[in-house]
């Protein structure tokens, strides 16, 4: 169902998925969440660009303002989301052009591909005063333990530059959105590539991270 704050847009050979939420940071609230995870799988096979319609955000996680409730229900479509990234056979590229914080950082890294402007930065951390898990099923597989320890355990920013340098960001570009739609132009379905990758600890890793999140949830919703 279209949902005023996602511009979907195709094109020859694939498709733009635009946040469109600026005042808000884009931030997700139920009806976009579930518009967004709608959009990614209405099409596995058509490659995707995944990016914001205002270049100076790409995406603030769940809506604070929004009622704990809804926040865990858009917490679930997140890795509903994430899911339909990793194992859709469609690739998807995320065009980050701006602030990836919590569930938007989680979604700019489940996709396939990151083309990442200077400006780009992302944080893998939750709401204050939860204690969530936010990103630690995939990092470890994008940067390695390490950093993937330093990102989660801190939620400190991890600016483009570094980003790239470390793996999460796949190129930095002053156009990443001219650059992200010629790589989309060339790339069609690839199910064994997106299958093979899938295969593992990456989906087990995703499942635990959920099942600890909707533990944190009921907690507080019940509290």
């Amino acid at each position: 169902m279209p949902h005023p704050h996602l511009l979907v847009q195709p094109r020859t050979g694939y498709t733009w998925l635009r946040l469109a939420h600026p005042e808000r940071r884009n931030a997700l609230d139920v009806g976009l969440a579930m518009a967004l995870r709608d959009a990614l799988s209405a099409d596995l096979e058509q490659p995707v660009l995944l990016g914001s319609s205002d270049p100076s955000v790409f995406c603030a996680g769940a809506d604070l303002t929004i009622p704990d409730a809804e926040r865990a229900a858009v917490s679930e479509l997140v890795y509903d989301c994430c899911e339909l990234l990793i194992t859709r056979p469609g690739p998807v590229i995320a065009v980050v052009t701006g602030p990836a914080v919590g569930g938007g950082a989680q979604l700019a890294a489940a996709a396939d591909l990151r083309v990442a402007s200077h400006g780009a930065r992302l944080r893998f951390t939750g709401p204050p005063g939860m204690d969530l898990v936010v990103g630690a099923w995939l990092l470890p597989s994008l940067v390695g333990r390490g950093l993937a320890m330093d990102l989660v355990l801190t939620g400190r920013w991890i600016a483009s530059a570094e980003a790239l340098a470390a793996g999460l960001v796949s190129r930095m570009v002053p156009d990443p959105a001219d650059v992200a739609e010629e790589m989309a132009a060339s790339l069609g379905a690839r199910p064994a590539v997106k299958e093979v990758m899938a295969v593992g600890m990456l989906m087990d890793r995703l499942r635990a991270e959920r099942r600890a999140n909707q533990d944190a949830w009921a907690i507080r919703i019940g509290s």
